[in-house]
């Protein structure tokens, strides 16, 4: 069976019947003012998936249709390491074979980001955000209120901290149980350098107040910069002096001429965090790299140090936005019978005008549509997504740093970062510059931080 086949078989129910009318499209059964569209003239793939959905070779669909048909393909394309899972995200513990035994309990993680949501996550059964600060000026923002700055840090912390409450525990982070400091640190656009430091500065001044051990910093500063004389590097190293772990993204400029790797992820005594690419499976064979930045830096220095999940990480969607209510339409439809599809449609008219549209398409067709709109959102369900970028690479290794501490608190800043160089495995296909010393091994991370206790 084709993989275009296999991707009509997930509700892309089989549907032709030969239409007498010259002008009806055998796809959707209507008449078509539309210019037919010559399905030979459509590319081989696009073909088949046509074939395996209409269960017959037809000679021409209305321009609707085809185009329905060629943004399935192009996404199933995209999507493929998705659509092996049967449209299941696996969860990064999984991915990484973490020991669950540790949680991050008693490990306290600072993230500065520009801005956040007290998600259900980190806040039931009880609320683990145990502060919050902004160093924005004016700042009427609260974490109750989701607002175009809140949704990346919240994203963040969550895919470090979660516990999953909105997915039976499904898509929880690999410390569950560690309690978090939020510091704001920009309410819209780019984040500039400065924010970064002073939102660093607030941490040392408050680390022993809150019982801060680890800082994830998942933005990047203005350009390359010498840690000599950049005031950022200057700071992380005097953070790392006052014994905080201090975890950076490396960037996601990978793929240009320089791959420059930016402070504060440029600072020598930080753990540089690049982007590893699993496609979504268990299996070492599949690993590859995800478009990070690397060094050397301006200084020579190997970055980033370590590697982990930059891409198919679930993530939760900000709720009450219209991201969130598209999810929970596409959600709700894609478990919904055939029946009931155009009345959920014509309930959220206002939510998805071309799903409204489209509302009188065979059901076939609305399916097909249907998934595409949930691979074009990356969405998992109505409460989490898939995303990418380094920004979230970094918190998983937050996350396993609060799991080490975990189990050893006495472990040093030069400890940790060491412990995971040791332990790390390298991808064997890739370039040691792109990876550094390779992807993290939690499981290994953490029996080393024990056997050092």
């Amino acid at each position: 069976m084709t993989d275009q086949a296999t991707f009509a078989d997930r509700g892309f129910h089989s549907h032709y019947e030969r239409q007498t009318q010259r002008q009806a499209c055998p796809a959707c059964e209507r008449p078509s003012a539309d210019a037919e569209v010559e399905v030979t003239a459509l590319p081989e793939p696009v073909q088949r998936l046509i074939v395996a959905n209409l269960g017959a070779f037809v000679p021409r669909l209305c321009s609707r249709c085809a185009e329905i048909f060629e943004r399935a393909e192009r996404q199933f394309r995209a999507h493929t390491v998705v659509e092996e899972q049967n449209g299941l995200i696996l969860p990064t513990y999984l991915r990484l074979d973490a020991d669950q035994r540790f949680a991050g309990r008693g490990v306290v993680i600072a993230f500065l980001d520009s801005g956040f949501y007290a998600h259900p996550d980190l806040t039931t059964p009880r609320n683990r955000i145990i502060a919050y600060h902004s160093i924005v000026r004016d700042d009427a923002s609260s974490l109750g209120t989701p607002d175009v700055a809140s949704w990346h840090g919240m994203m963040t912390s969550v895919v470090a901290c979660g516990n999953g409450a909105l997915s039976q525990g499904l898509y929880r982070g690999l410390a569950p149980e560690a309690e978090l400091v939020l510091v704001k640190i920009s309410d819209a656009g780019r984040i500039p350098e400065r924010n970064i430091r002073r939102g660093l500065e607030w941490v040392i001044a408050n680390r022993d107040r809150y019982g801060i051990r680890v800082v994830n910093i998942s933005a990047g500063g203005d350009r390359e910069a010498s840690y000599l004389h950049n005031a950022l590097s200057k700071t992380v190293e005097r953070a790392v002096r006052a014994g905080l772990v201090v975890v950076c993204a490396v960037g996601n400029a990978g793929m240009q001429p320089n791959h420059p790797v930016y402070p504060p992820a440029s600072a020598p005594s930080c753990i540089a965090v690049g982007g590893l690419d699993d496609q979504n499976s268990t299996d070492r064979a599949r690993r590859g790299m995800y478009r990070s930045s690397y060094g050397p830096t301006i200084d020579g220095l190997q970055k980033p140090e370590v590697i982990a999940p930059g891409i198919w990480v679930a993530a939760p969607i900000l709720p009450h936005t219209p991201t969130a209510a598209e999810a929970e339409l596409y959600a709700t439809l894609d478990q919904a019978s055939d029946e009931e599809l155009r009345a959920i449609i014509e309930r959220n008219a206002e939510v998805d005008k071309e799903l409204f549209e489209a509302r009188t398409l065979p059901a076939y067709l609305l399916r097909q549509l249907i998934t595409i709109k949930l691979r074009e959102g990356n969405v998992i369900n109505e409460h989490y997504k898939y995303v990418d970028g380094t920004s979230f690479a970094a918190p998983i290794v937050s996350s396993l740093v609060a799991c080490m501490l975990e189990a050893n608190p006495a472990l040093t800043p030069q400890q940790v970062k060491r412990i995971l160089i040791d332990t790390a495995e390298r991808v064997p296909t890739v370039e040691v510059d792109r990876q550094g010393w390779g992807v993290i091994v939690p499981r290994r991370a953490v029996e080393m931080a024990l056997a050092l206790r």
